[in-house]
């Protein structure tokens, strides 16, 4: 990102050669596109010319003219003078370095369409890449906190998941009018690849709400520079992705995904299940699109086919049905461990069904499918659909932002990418209309209990027994009064996804509410009661 203004995108090639320092002919042929069209600015388009040009300039850097040709074709136009921002003839002699670095501002000429550099393609190879960890990746981006992500060049495949977290942590239009405070976060920035000289920007980027003026406060970057892991103090959540050699592995090699203090991040019990039900989606739905879920270099081993014979405690807790998921090996110690409350909930329901699988857990399978097999690409959030149909359903239309378009015209079928998208969105209208219908239950009974305050304090006015200027009194304490806690029950959790065991869930919905809401929240997990008794 540039100046906040512009994105940047530039195709890398290094060649040996004996005619160069160090042997080697490094050079980027790069675009600057106005961030007018969504966060890249479609910058995307230019990628397969600009990396065409960068393999003609590696033969000559003398030979600028494919530069000029290609500058020529899309630079911007200034509207406000009439007059072209592109150069003219008689500076070429002065300007051929200048130009080595292309500055591409139109995107008029670019044909429409979807570009195969599009980041959102990016999306399945996400979600091989994260696995269940995706789920508090992205529980982090809806709390805006400051994300940056380490890893090895390239630079494209990470800064493909800076864009696709970006956007499965959007917040839906059609639950945002359920966010009182402003400015709305509505959105996590992405930076994309970030490196020494941005330390001290990212220093300066706070993420509280008096610091930002941006509605997007909060961002996710990548980088290269190791350094950058080390200042601890510009960013909350430090995520550490393989290099790209290690999917040759024959046992998954998975991101670790660390605070700032250095603590661990793990996905809940509920985010295994979940992410296992959107894998076997993704691939009943769009069997020919999830070769990426496959790779031909891992070994399969028979066990990976069953997810119940591993740990002993899985025979109290079933899972879905097994199906070919080449990475669940060595998915388990991504996730917090079984609590023993959660043990003894699922032992003691068991027991009650006679063995069987609870009708609750079928239920949540079954729920977490229909957000992935029921969308439907028409009611998607577009700039230029009305309010009515963004508010047809609030669990089940999505914000794709300006730009994304994954929607087969011809077919009239959404790509597996548009429904990851959508399954996202879904969960997380269904976080905040549960939310926002318990912080609206605390408002109703905070102004129940105040009518009957003052209903009483009538009553003692009237009896003779009130103080004067009590009533100046009243109105001075309502107005230092906090806003009333927020009630999360067990119940609401689950009607959110989440998990009511996990002490990461409970922590996520009361830093939501707080965020959000601007109000405190008592969230209650899971309880056993028998006889009417609590036991849990």
């Amino acid at each position: 990102m540039h100046d906040d203004e512009h994105a940047g995108i530039s195709a890398f090639i290094n060649k040996s050669t004996d005619k160069w320092e160090r042997n080697a002919l490094m050079l980027a042929v790069g675009a600057l596109v106005p961030l007018e069209n969504g966060r890249l600015g479609k910058s995307w388009k230019h990628a397969d010319k600009l990396k065409e040009l960068a393999e003609q300039l590696v033969l000559d850097p003398s030979k600028t003219l494919p530069l000029e040709d290609y500058w020529s074709a899309h630079c911007l136009q200034d509207n406000e003078h009439g007059e072209s921002s592109r150069p003219s003839s008689s500076s070429h002699g002065s300007t051929d370095k200048h130009r080595a670095r292309v500055a591409s501002y139109g995107m008029e000429s670019v044909p429409l369409g979807l570009s195969s550099h599009h980041p959102a393609l990016a999306l399945p190879t996400s979600i091989f890449t994260f696995g269940p960890l995706l789920f508090p990746l992205y529980k982090a981006a809806l709390l805006r906190k400051r994300i940056l992500l380490m890893h090895q060049a390239p630079v494209e495949l990470a800064c493909n998941f800076v864009y696709n977290i970006s956007i499965l942590s959007n917040i839906p239009s059609s639950v945002a009018d359920l966010i009182p405070l402003e400015p709305l976060p509505t959105r996590l920035q992405p930076l994309f690849s970030v490196g020494v000289h941005d330390i001290d920007e990212l220093s300066g980027k706070g993420h509280s709400r008096e610091d930002m003026t941006d509605p997007g406060f909060g961002w996710i970057a990548c980088s290269t520079d190791d350094v950058l892991a080390i200042k601890t103090d510009i960013y909350d959540i430090l995520v550490n992705i393989p290099p790209e050699h290690t999917n040759q592995a024959k046992q998954k090699i998975w991101p670790q995904i660390k605070t700032a203090a250095g603590q661990e991040l793990k996905a809940s019990q509920r985010d295994l299940r979940r992410y296992r039900t959107l894998r076997h989606s993704i691939e009943q739905h769009f069997p020919n699109d999830t070769s990426v879920f496959r790779p031909s270099s891992q070994s399969k081993d028979p066990a990976d086919l069953d997810h119940d014979t591993d740990h002993e405690t899985e025979a109290l807790i079933p899972h879905i049905d097994s199906f070919d998921d080449t990475s669940s090996t060595n998915e388990d110690h991504l996730t917090e461990p079984t609590s023993w409350s959660a043990l003894a909930y699922n032992s003691f329901m068991w027991w009650a069904s006679a063995g069987e699988k609870t009708g609750g857990l079928e239920d949540e399978i079954e729920h977490d499918a229909s957000m992935f097999r029921d969308f439907n690409p028409s009611y998607a959030d577009t700039p230029g659909s009305t309010t009515q149909q963004r508010r047809r359903s609030s669990t089940t239309l999505l914000s794709t932002g300006p730009g994304l378009s994954l929607v087969d015209n011809n077919t009239n079928t959404a790509a597996p990418e548009m429904a990851i998208i959508a399954f996202f969105h879904r969960l997380t209208a269904n976080i905040f209309v549960t939310i926002s219908q318990a912080v609206e239950h605390a408002s109703e009974r905070n102004e129940a209990e105040r009518n009957e305050s003052e209903t009483n304090n009538n009553q003692e006015r009237e009896e003779g027994g009130a103080a004067a200027g009590s009533d100046e009194t009243a109105i001075l304490d309502e107005d230092d009064t906090p806003p009333p806690t927020v009630y999360i029950t067990g119940d609401d959790l689950v009607r959110m996804g989440l998990d009511v065991w996990s002490e990461a869930d409970k922590k996520f919905v009361a830093e939501l509410v707080e965020l959000y809401w601007g109000r405190k929240a008592d969230v209650q997990g899971g309880t056993i009661e028998c006889c009417g008794v609590r036991i849990i």
